[in-house]
């Protein structure tokens, strides 16, 4: 463990000139050219929280790995990346948001689970069938979405709800789901040869010039789940948690510590022994998936290098 990283860890960007959102994990500047400058950040959350402490690099490993997968699905539906002028900054399309956050599950696990085991036996109006054991793989994966929330936590809806209640066209709807399922299918495929399983992901999407884009990030750490494939049969057959590539952990932890984003509950500490373990999970993640060695750049001055790459985009 290095502890001289833990100072420089990237918690809050500020260039005077520029208007900024601070979103969970990402600040965003509004380039005012149709462009955006989204920086990823070393905060990190979990049930839909900000976590009192940042993760060294973790922003340099996300969007690094965001950029990858970008690359590996342009072919299927359109990317709002522009450019990456620096590790921790991509400049993007400005588009205009679609409200709904599109979940793609193709095991039990998780907030999957977590429900399944209260008893409830449908989904976000998909209906799941009796006798199901933890991480057991669906047939087919489902979609579940959720209403992105501004604060607090996102909340399932089910696809009738969603039209329903018009938050996005029918058209529009069609295409986001067609896309969904085809990038879950291509991000199944690179895990699978990297020797894991994709088991649960987030989309989400934008429309640039009446587009529907993919936007915000792709089978990263912070947006999906993997298991590995070489002990996930035996370990789902003895009933154990099979090893997997997420943040998961950090959830399973902020549990422990009696924290799951409910009223009244306190953000517990994190010691600088997890939070570089979190780093060293995120870095072997990017590893794993990439085949690449992450090699952490500076943040030194990172406000500095910031106004000057926003200075050259606007």
């Amino acid at each position: 463990m290095d502890n001289s990283f833990f100072p420089n860890c990237i918690t809050r960007t500020h260039v005077a000139g520029f208007s900024v959102y601070r979103g969970k994990v990402r600040d965003v500047y509004d380039l005012k050219n149709e462009k955006l400058a989204l920086i990823a950040s070393d905060r990190i959350s979990a049930f839909d929280h900000i976590l009192k402490q940042a993760i060294p690099f973790k922003g340099q490993i996300l969007n690094q790995l965001a950029a990858y997968f970008f690359s590996q699905v342009k072919d299927i539906v359109p990317i709002h990346i522009l450019s990456i002028p620096h590790p921790n900054i991509t400049i993007a399309k400005k588009c205009e948001q679609i409200p709904i956050e599109i979940v793609i599950r193709g095991f039990l696990t998780g907030h999957a689970w977590r429900t399944y085991a209260s008893g409830k036996r449908e989904l976000c109006g998909v209906a799941l069938p009796e006798g199901l054991k933890e991480n057991q793989r669906f047939d087919e994966p489902i979609l579940t979405p959720a209403t992105k929330a501004v604060e607090g936590h996102d909340e399932d809806i089910s696809e009738q709800e969603i039209l329903n209640q018009e938050l996005v066209d029918p058209k529009v709807w069609h295409q986001v789901k067609d896309y969904a399922f085809k990038l879950f299918m291509r991000g199944s495929e690179l895990a699978e040869k990297q020797g894991l399983f994709l088991v649960d992901t987030k989309y989400e999407f934008g429309l640039y010039e009446g587009e529907v884009t993919l936007i915000d990030e792709v089978h990263t750490a912070d947006s999906s789940r993997y298991f590995f494939k070489d002990d996930f049969i035996e370990s789902f057959k003895k009933g154990t948690k099979p090893r997997q590539l997420s943040k998961e952990f950090v959830r399973e932890w902020l549990m422990k510590e009696g924290f799951q984003g409910l009223e009244g509950q306190t953000l517990p500490d994190m010691s600088d022994e997890f939070r570089w373990e979190v780093y060293e999970r995120y870095k072997n993640l990017y590893e794993i998936m990439t085949g690449l060695e992450f090699n952490p750049s500076s943040t030194d001055d990172f406000d500095y290098v910031l106004e000057k790459v926003l200075i050259a985009n606007s």
